[in-house]
């Protein structure tokens, strides 16, 4: 591959912002490569400043339900363009986008529009301690719920005790109400509330743990988390902003038929825009300003267009359910592939995918960091020469989009297939 532009581009970036990047996974320090910088991407396709078209599998992180550049959505989102780009008002457009939600996801009997997932959850989590007028929240180690200060937690092995700040500019006492348990642990979690139990005002947890690579949830763990939170009064949040409209129009929630009190929502919700949402209970959610005492305001949060883009992806989303059942079945041929080339653990779930360098099962996040990233890091170049887009990390999840041909299915099989020479 050429790379001289991107490498030319990089070498500026780094002087202008940190890293040069603006989000630290773009750095592709961890598979010593530069980053590759996008000029433009179409349907399954992105192409970067030097001209080299790679299949990608990275969708923006997840919001690429549809592909890049989706012609209903671009046609949309430019015609809202030419009203304005923004209001600081309200607007029927979050209206619209709200009840097509509330129709797909019916738990979320009131929700609120902010602009990043990091802001949804951290929104959820002061409404959920408003409400209970509790202080402690729960979070399992491996899930990432965005940025924010109480959430930037490093579990170690002092289960029973608060977090310990995981970044720098983060004071202890920030994270001193965050208890750490492990995903799919149903004994740490019990532990927790034993001890905490009427301190804790709510778990937060992705339903299924897509920021260490893609963990599931073991059976009945999701159900175990409904019923504990129901006995001690603890609200329990789904961070849904990856599997939200990715599992299904109703999320993850619907796929394994589980009610959280509040749910958060990015990526696809937006259809490509920064948006995201979180809501629930509307006894709950009435707390919030202005009906309540929970603070939380944004400037652009329901912005038109980026309501435009989340309104035409929903409406084509809920137009063919039918693609669903595809994504599923394309996904699960890479995934075939992997588990063919016997050097990979393969964890699947409609149409995410991952990949771990590991020879054991990968069910919560100490297996998931068993992983050889000096593995990941040949494969990662293996698949970028052969013209394939794959995070430039283990522990990220591989999306699959309905833009994505059988052909490129096929030959992104092939390519896998010679991980085995």
């Amino acid at each position: 591959m050429n790379t001289e532009n991107s490498e030319r581009l990089y070498k500026t970036a780094v002087s202008l912002m940190p890293g040069g990047v603006n989000s630290p996974v773009r750095a592709c320090g961890s598979v010593g490569r530069t980053p590759l910088f996008i000029k433009r991407a179409q349907g399954d396709r992105v192409i970067d400043e030097d001209g080299n078209s790679l299949i990608d599998y990275v969708c923006s992180w997840g919001p690429g339900i549809l592909g890049h550049a989706h012609p209903y959505v671009v046609e949309k989102v430019q015609e809202a363009a030419a009203d304005g780009l923004t209001y600081g008002a309200p607007t029927k457009k979050e209206v619209i986008l709200a009840d097509l939600i509330r129709q797909c996801m019916p738990s979320m009997e009131r929700l609120r529009l902010v602009n990043s997932g990091t802001e949804a959850v951290m929104s959820a989590i002061r409404a959920a301690r408003g409400y209970t007028g509790r202080d402690k929240i729960i979070k399992c180690k491996g899930c990432y719920h965005g940025h924010s200060d109480g959430l930037l937690v490093k579990a170690g092995s002092a289960a029973l005790t608060g977090g310990v700040p995981d970044s720098a500019g983060v004071p202890a006492s920030y994270t001193a109400h965050t208890l750490i348990a492990s995903y799919n642990d149903v004994s740490t979690i019990e532990k927790l509330f034993q001890k905490f139990g009427d301190e804790i005002a709510c778990l937060v947890i992705e339903p299924v743990a897509a920021n260490m690579g893609v963990v599931l949830p073991q059976e009945g763990f999701l159900h175990f988390l409904r019923e504990i939170t129901v006995k001690y009064g603890t609200v329990l949040i789904f961070d849904e902003v990856i599997t939200g409209f990715r599992l299904g129009l109703g999320g993850a929630q619907a796929y394994y038929d589980v009610v959280p009190d509040l749910t958060t929502l990015g990526k696809i919700v937006g259809g490509g825009m920064p948006l995201a949402v979180y809501g629930g209970k509307k006894e709950i959610m009435e707390c919030v300003a202005p009906l309540g005492s929970v603070y939380q305001a944004g400037t652009l949060s329901g912005n038109p267009i980026a309501t435009t883009a989340g309104i035409a992806t929903l409406s084509v989303l809920m137009e063919r359910p039918e693609i669903y059942r595809e994504l599923e079945d394309k996904t699960a041929i890479l995934a075939e592939a992997y588990e063919k080339t016997g050097k990979v653990q393969v964890n699947r779930i409609g149409s995410l995918l991952g990949a771990f360098f590991t020879d054991r099962p990968v069910t919560d996040y100490e297996s998931a960091v068993s992983s050889d990233t000096a593995r990941y890091a040949a494969y990662y170049g293996h698949m970028l020469e052969n013209g394939i887009y794959v995070a430039p990390s283990q522990f990220e999840a591989m999306f699959v989009s309905a833009a994505h041909t059988w052909e490129d299915i096929e030959k992104t099989a092939k390519v896998i297939g010679n991980l085995a020479d």
